[in-house]
């Protein structure tokens, strides 16, 4: 591959006149100025392929579903928009069916469908559970999630926990040293626990504002505890519900860039409205807003990384900090060593920008 762009970013700037070479799936040179004829030519600014951390499906469909099709009918929705590097994000589930999904997974992890699995739940606060079936949730012990890491042979990348519970830090001290990252969310934890949780491991917060207090709710909070942590990375679903203009404002203020974009995404990402579900939950779409028909609380979202990345540039206005935020941390973030940048050895996966439209050049 031999593509050459207006612009691109690189190593955090934007430079112009950008040539990218590729052999076998990764990036073999970069230069500017290159006079050679390139495979193609690209007018807006060429930028990595986005890593999305925190995503259920998509499509009309769950990672969960049985049928491997519809399974890559959801990861493909997500591709189409610009997601290069996808973490297959499970709901909570009793364990014997969250095990059967991990092997379901596993596959497809590794034929590198997916860069791993996350596991959101059931190891949730009862008072934060959200779109999560209340009479699943449970404890976390070490020996239970032995088994489901056990199950995943390497493949589970991530598990969001509420510090809090019984074993909540014993459990993050465990996972740590098994080299799964941490999240802490659907969570009352106070500021002791929740720094303790940081003490032990945990790296970042899922969907920061969403499944915890407010942060006008005190500072006695998981929300103010992790703002005060300037280096701890907050999830953020940028569709303009999930988080207010006054809170991603605080959270742009409060130290370096820490902002991981996400998704969330339920099955209804590229859809329509209509009724769907999350496990056993009835969920209404409207609007493109996902809710529990019981209670009408969020459901997850129906976004899709392009839309998030060009919400976040209209609010902080920089091309290369919206990059950081959609590939470049959340793959810091997991590890992912070889995703994230546009940089010497790491994968092909690049996308144009254009004018707000995001199209997929390699991936």
């Amino acid at each position: 591959m031999h593509i050459h762009g207006a612009a691109a970013v690189i190593d955090g700037e934007i430079k112009k006149q950008v040539c990218i070479k590729a052999a076998d799936g990764f990036i073999t040179a970069i230069s500017t100025n290159c006079t050679e004829t390139p495979d193609s030519n690209h007018t807006g600014t060429l930028i990595p392929g986005f890593v999305d951390i925190h995503s259920h499906g998509g499509g009309g469909f769950y990672f969960s579903d049985l049928a491997p099709e519809n399974v890559a009918t959801a990861r493909n929705t997500h591709l189409a928009r610009g997601t290069t590097t996808h973490i297959a994000s499970l709901v909570t589930e009793p364990i014997g069916v969250l095990e059967a999904q991990i092997l379901r997974l596993l596959p497809m992890v590794n034929a590198g469908v997916f860069e791993g699995i996350h596991l959101e739940g059931p190891y949730l606060s009862h008072a934060r559970c959200g779109a999560h079936e209340p009479t699943l949730l449970r404890s976390p012990t070490i020996a239970e999630l032995s088994a489901l890491i056990d199950a995943g042979q390497g493949s589970i990348s991530m598990v969001t926990l509420a510090p809090e519970l019984d074993g909540g830090i014993e459990v993050v001290e465990y996972l740590t040293s098994r080299g799964v990252t941490v999240a802490l969310g659907h969570s009352q934890a106070d500021v002791a626990t929740t720094n303790a949780a940081f003490a032990a491991g945990a790296k970042l917060i899922t969907h920061f504002s969403n499944g915890m207090p407010k942060t006008s709710e005190g500072a006695a909070t998981i929300a103010a505890a992790s703002l005060a942590q300037k280096k701890i990375a907050l999830e953020m679903i940028l569709d303009g519900v999930h988080v207010s203009d006054e809170i991603l404002q605080e959270v742009l203020a409060s130290g370096d860039k820490r902002t991981i974009l996400i998704t969330d995404s339920m099955s209804a990402a590229g859809g329509v409205d209509g009724r769907y579900s999350i496990g056993s939950l009835e969920v209404v779409v409207v609007n493109g807003v996902a809710r529990l028909t019981s209670n009408h609380s969020l459901a997850g979202s129906t976004l899709t990384m392009d839309k998030a990345f060009n919400n976040f540039l209209q609010v902080n206005k920089s091309i290369t900090d919206c990059v950081y935020a959609a590939s470049t941390l959340p793959a810091k973030t997991l590890g992912l060593k070889s995703v994230g940048e546009l940089a010497v050895g790491k994968k092909a996966h690049v996308l144009e920008h254009l004018e707000s439209k995001i199209t997929v050049v390699a991936s």
